[in-house]
């Protein structure tokens, strides 16, 4: 991290703010009240599905979400097209749907306008977000802050993080646990506090080994899918690396192993890779179980499997920076990106 004085060096922003995960955690963790009176709402509604809206990072975490309202209260949640109801105006009768609008910064245009035009057609709309006083804080029923902080990196980490905590939190509010949930949360602070310097320390000796690469693949499949794609899109921002997240039903190479229903199938694929030829980095909490890895990238086993992408994000989000590093690059600036999507 830059001394308080100094230069800063490049990545620096961006591995504090990985560094900072664990508080701001706890930091979202204080709003008790604010997600109380947002599931009470929800439940209240009883929506026939949740409409999950976001781009890039957000969008990764709505993938996460799906899993997250379909496990816990048993909703259909999905990832919806944003393109539908902004420029084709399509009429779709919104009046029992519940819409989350998810904007790291809150001044995503298309999200706001989105949100906007399903307020209007009936739906009960939740902006979580960690612009407070944001466009899309403004046009939503209700909103949720992230708490993260500032995020001077254009790469978001502890508003992803949040993002993921955020979803989770509202699901597990939905099916009246949310004390469990939180609780669950709040151990997570804990875990990452306690691994995060044993990781970077693990991680910057996996990421010389890849300065060369060109091409990689990050698997993962259910509540881990979107943790690959959030992977993926840091390589690709901060590493200037042709990264692709794909399921474990294809074939892929860095697979993300959380122990859980879809483990079987990672494994599987994981097994089709090596013998393949391909180089595997390994991580997540079932790790250990990908037989022939050539790195291997362990994160604690979370207190519910749930919240197991809290913990296995890290590793690459740490390796992203870390190989930004080994490139010559910095992490905390890539080139052509802003902190906010705009559509083009």
């Amino acid at each position: 991290m830059s001394q308080a004085n100094g230069p800063r060096s490049p990545g620096d922003l961006f591995l504090g703010e990985i560094r900072e995960q664990p508080q701001a955690l706890l930091r979202l963790l204080d709003q008790q009240a604010e997600f109380d009176a947002v599931t009470k709402a929800m439940r209240e509604r009883s929506p026939s599905v949740v409409r999950l809206v976001g781009h890039g990072s957000s969008d990764a975490a709505a993938s996460f979400g799906v899993y997250a309202f379909g496990l816990l209260p048993g909703w259909t949640a999905m990832r919806d097209s944003i393109s539908l109801t902004v420029y084709y105006d399509a009429k779709i009768d919104l009046s029992d749907s519940v819409v989350i609008g998810l904007s790291q910064s809150g001044e995503t245009p298309d999200v706001v306008e989105y949100v906007t035009r399903a307020r209007g057609r009936g739906a009960f709309t939740v902006a979580i977000t960690n612009g407070t006083d944001s466009s899309l804080a403004t046009a939503a029923d209700a909103t949720l802050a992230l708490a993260a902080g500032p995020e001077r990196a254009v790469a978001a980490s502890k508003t992803f993080l949040n993002t993921l905590a955020a979803l989770v939190w509202v699901a597990g509010g939905a099916a009246e646990r949310g004390r469990e949930i939180a609780e669950g949360l709040r151990r997570v602070s804990d875990q990452l506090s306690q691994s995060l310097e044993s990781l970077e320390q693990s991680v910057s000796n996996v990421a010389m080994a890849f300065a060369y690469v060109g091409r990689m693949y990050v698997i993962g499949r259910g509540i881990e899918f979107g943790t690959a794609r959030e992977v993926a899109l840091k390589l690709t921002e901060t590493c200037r690396v042709a990264a692709e997240p794909l399921t474990a039903t294809d074939l892929a190479h860095g697979p993300i192993a959380s122990r859980d229903e879809s483990l079987p199938a990672v494994l599987e694929a994981a097994a089709r890779v090596i013998e393949a030829g391909a180089t595997v980095v390994a991580s997540g909490n079932a790790a250990m179980r990908l037989q022939g890895a050539a790195y291997v990238l362990p994160v604690p086993e979370p207190p519910h499997p749930i919240l197991s992408p809290l913990l296995s994000v890290v590793p690459g989000q740490l390796f992203a920076g870390a190989l930004a590093h080994a490139k010559g690059l910095d992490a905390d600036y890539p080139v052509g990106l802003s902190k906010v999507t705009r559509a083009r």
